[in-house]
């Protein structure tokens, strides 16, 4: 079973390779008034908020647990999943507030406007900064603070969501009931990248947290160790040293 988030991952990162090839040799060319070819963003801009929703739930699940559980060392499981999925999210929200701005130059002519959805996405994305810059302090009060606020980036997600709605922005929408559809070509490019980006996900997700509970019992065992006095303090220092 150990073996399943590698396998995991190097699917995602093959399916992804097949819908780079559908997005540019199987999707018909749209929106020639608004970019273009520039528009095959679209393919993986979308799947890339999402992907940030998914990583932004994860961190959410796992800082609700961390902040209820007691005992040290479920909340470190707890911990390491957090911090995997908030350090996922903030990939994705990169991806998705690069690859926005370059559409929006070729569609609007400028690469930024502060239309509610833009804006709410950076709102989210600098939470996600927040946790991971806290989260990476080190320190039992920060890594608190960090859960905290992962749990109230995650409520911030509806409001991402529908902001589109609720506002009237000029942000484009596509697939949904108020959406100007999608042709059968570009509708099965989209559905495979949504596809590849879940399993990439979970296989990353499932691979970082791994290694953040790795480091978490190396550390431990360092600790524990030079209570005992089996190590030299140089040691022990060169291990906290050790990214995590």
């Amino acid at each position: 079973m150990k073996s399943w988030p590698p396998v995991a991952a190097a699917i995602g990162f093959v399916s992804l390779a097949a819908a780079l090839l559908m997005a540019f040799w199987y999707a018909p060319v749209a929106q020639c008034d608004a970019g273009c070819l520039t528009q095959k963003i679209f393919y993986f801009h979308v799947p890339s908020a999402y992907s940030m929703y998914l990583s932004i739930g994860v961190c959410c699940v796992g800082s609700l647990f961390y902040l209820w559980q007691r005992n040290e060392e479920s909340a470190d499981l707890w911990d390491a999943l957090a911090q995997a999925g908030g350090e996922l999210a903030l990939v994705f929200a990169a991806i998705v507030m690069g690859t926005g701005p370059l559409w929006g130059w070729k569609a609007w002519g400028t690469p930024w406007v502060w239309d509610p959805r833009l804006t709410t996405t950076l709102l989210c994305a600098l939470i996600v900064v927040a946790y991971v810059v806290l989260r990476s302090s080190g320190g039992e009060g920060e890594k608190r603070f960090a859960a905290a606020l992962s749990v109230v980036g995650t409520a911030l997600m509806p409001v991402i969501h529908y902001s589109v709605q609720l506002w009237r922005g000029q942000h484009p929408t596509v697939i949904t009931r108020q959406g100007g559809g999608l042709a059968p070509a570009m509708g099965a490019t989209l559905g495979m990248s949504f596809i590849a980006f879940s399993v990439a996900v979970f296989g990353i997700i499932a691979l970082r947290y791994q290694m953040v509970k790795n480091a978490t019992r190396v550390e431990a065992l360092f600790a524990e160790a030079s209570a005992l006095g089996l190590l030299d303090d140089d040691d022990h220092t060169d291990n906290q040293r050790a990214p995590s």
